[in-house]
């Protein structure tokens, strides 16, 4: 089970912010459908050459002010 849970509403906005700040990452790499946090996570890791406690830690600064486009 994935340390983190993202709805398919706050997905695009989480999308974006990821783009912005690996700006190699394509729509293609950044494929999800809810439920798949796991998937998303360990895919994630390889594509940003960083350790899944990081892309979690990413992936939840993401989401605490959704809003907002710094990541």
């Amino acid at each position: 089970m994935a340390e983190i849970s993202i709805s398919n509403k706050d997905w695009p906005r989480v999308k974006i912010k990821l783009q912005r700040k690996y700006n190699h990452l394509t729509n293609d790499d950044l494929q999800y459908s809810e439920g798949q946090e796991d998937s998303l996570i360990n895919k994630l890791a390889q594509l940003v050459n960083r350790d899944r406690t990081y892309v979690v830690f990413t992936l939840k600064k993401a989401l605490v002010n959704i809003d907002n486009n710094r990541l």
